[in-house]
């Protein structure tokens, strides 16, 4: 071995080491993510920390985007170790990962949620199709002579949509680009609408990217709001506009089921049972990804792991049911669970789903 590998081998041990010693000096678990998922998590830190010898994690709510960023940023005592999303991690989040150093990472389906579409209880209850809330909220529509072409959307009321809804103000608030809630909102309701238009789904085969661009692009002349990553701020402002519409999780629907309520997309409401069984359309899985590096090093990171897997918490009668989280199917949820257990981890290129 010559003088200079020996000094990038040594360099490389001594780096390690540094990660190792100064990541047992934290004796806590790091949580960020998506604030869909950030209620289920604190539930199970709580519970956690109470029924365990290891400390409460600690969670922070970032969005889904903004959580895989910070997780991606590398290993060691700085960084989180544990990042939840409402979609699952992108290639593109995964490259990133892995070109800064995080190579292990384990990914952990924890179950569904819907995407409710809601309005104050004080407002009639709604119904609407996926192509009505692609008309409103996209940022070009297809021309209403019925040409194949698209222009910038001029509809300023649901009436203008469909002449079935009601003759109010087009006003939707919801989450920012860094949301899985709302990645999953375009791909699942708005794109599902704009699939209805034949000739723009014939785009997919040939632009891709022009496709994704008029199904995804949301409009920006304030008709839709931007009301950040806090589903308590759109609560309270679809209470006090009984007019507006709010797009967040089933879970805080429920949690404010006396404040507001979701309307029926494809004449089907959102509900435990309709997202369990795939009958609401508008629905995602939920996911937990954990950096295999930090565990064994930061005290109870795989048995916190194991505590969100469990029966007892995500199991069809588990705690977190009782929250509105949707539990998996045993089999899947089995998979998962042995995932965490074996600690395996995602391979460098995912399969797109």
């Amino acid at each position: 071995m010559n003088k200079l590998s020996f000094m990038l081998m040594m360099t490389v041990i001594v780096s390690s080491t540094s990660i190792v010693t100064h990541a047992a000096s934290r004796d806590y678990i790091e949580i960020v993510g998506s604030s869909t998922v950030y209620p289920f998590v604190t539930v199970v830190a709580e519970f956690f920390g109470k029924t365990t010898d290891y400390k409460t994690p600690k969670v922070e709510s970032t969005g889904s985007g903004g959580g895989l960023k910070l997780f991606c940023r590398g290993v060691g005592l700085e960084y989180p170790d544990v990042t939840n999303a409402s979609r699952r991690i992108k290639q593109s989040e995964v490259d990133q990962c892995v070109g800064n150093g995080v190579k292990g990472i384990i990914e952990v389906k924890i179950g569904y949620d819907g995407i409710a579409f809601a309005n104050s209880k004080q407002a009639d209850a709604a119904s609407f199709t996926r192509k009505d809330i692609f008309l409103a909220l996209a940022k070009n529509v297809p021309h209403p002579d019925g040409s194949e072409t698209l222009i910038e959307n001029p509809y300023k009321t649901w009436q203008e949509v469909n002449s079935n809804l009601s003759d109010i103000k087009i006003e939707v608030l919801g989450p920012p680009p860094t949301s899985g809630t709302r990645d999953a909102f375009v791909e699942l309701a708005m794109e599902g609408g704009c699939k209805k238009f034949t000739w723009i789904k014939a785009i997919k085969k040939t632009n891709k990217n022009r496709y994704k661009a008029i199904c995804h692009g949301i409009r920006e002349d304030g008709a839709y709001v931007e009301a950040g990553e806090n589903d308590n701020l759109i609560v309270q402002k679809l209470v006090a506009n009984s007019d507006a519409f709010g797009i967040f999780g089933y879970s805080f629907l429920e949690q404010n089921s006396d404040k507001v309520q979701g309307a029926a997309i494809e004449g089907v409401t959102p509900d435990f049972d309709s997202i369990a069984t795939g009958a609401y359309l508008v629905s995602r899985p939920l996911y937990m990804y954990v950096k295999k590096a930090h565990v064994g090093v930061i005290p109870g990171l795989q048995e916190f792991a194991e505590e969100f897997m469990s029966n007892k918490a995500t199991g069809e009668e588990g705690y977190l049911s009782d929250r509105g989280l949707i539990p998996m199917p045993e089999d899947e949820r089995e998979r998962f669970r042995a995932d965490v257990a074996e600690l395996n981890s995602l391979p460098s290129k995912i399969d797109v789903e």
